[in-house]
């Protein structure tokens, strides 16, 4: 069984799905400590000016896990992420199928940033036809770090393979997955080229801008390896 392996980013980029697509089973870090830094609060998409970063605020202390932190959804985010969709993307072909979707679920009330971005993220798999097994690390309550804990949550549930991002080539020994039976592999994943609004082609955005210009076309979004 091949096991991959993320925190639960807001509106990922495609090659997350390529991810999911590509494993049997899914692992959604929740429990990893927040940060900044990362995509947990924020994605890109773009504007008729180029990029432009949709970032959430949230409430959260120093060392606070990802499933601790909750979104300020009483300074009025959402609508204005919806808005700020609609403005961009409102002549691109696929827009109000996506966009009703994604604002139906978007406006419940989630308890905090985990849940939301888990409960998107699977329904965009639906949408997209990509039917997995999904878990959460938080139900294994394993207190090992980096490698050790990916290869723990590995073991607990049963994997022969991990798939793993390349970012991760830098702690991470083939030998220590082998020494534990399982195969380490690295996702191969390569932007694709998609028809967008506003000129230049800008690689990597949130999946929501495939999805406003190509609809739920899992065949042309090459999600399989």
């Amino acid at each position: 069984m091949i096991v991959a392996i993320h925190q639960p980013d807001y509106i990922p980029y495609p090659g997350y799905f390529y991810k999911i697509a590509n494993s049997d089973c899914f692992i959604f870090l929740d429990d990893a400590q927040y940060s900044n830094a990362g995509f947990t609060n924020c994605n890109r998409i773009k504007t008729p000016q180029g990029e432009l970063r949709l970032k959430i605020p949230v409430l959260q202390t120093l060392g606070d896990t990802i499933m601790e932190v909750v979104t300020k959804d009483e300074l009025g985010w959402k609508k204005k992420h919806l808005k700020t969709l609609l403005l961009n993307y409102k002549k691109a072909k696929y827009f109000d199928e996506i966009y009703y979707d994604f604002e139906k679920l978007l406006m419940n009330k989630f308890d905090n940033i985990a849940d939301m971005n888990i409960a998107l993220i699977q329904q965009i798999c639906k949408g997209l036809g990509i039917g997995k097994r999904f878990e959460r690390s938080s139900s294994y309550r394993i207190q090992s770090a980096r490698e050790n804990r990916v290869i723990d949550l590995c073991k607990a549930v049963g994997a022969s393979t991990y798939l793993s991002g390349i970012g991760a080539r830098v702690y991470q020994k083939e030998e220590h997955f082998a020494g534990k039976d399982m195969k380490l592999t690295y996702s191969d994943y390569q932007p694709i080229v998609y028809p967008q609004l506003w000129g230049e082609f800008i690689p990597n955005l949130s999946i929501l801008d495939y999805l406003f210009h190509q609809g739920y076309d899992c065949e042309g979004l090459k999600i399989y390896s």
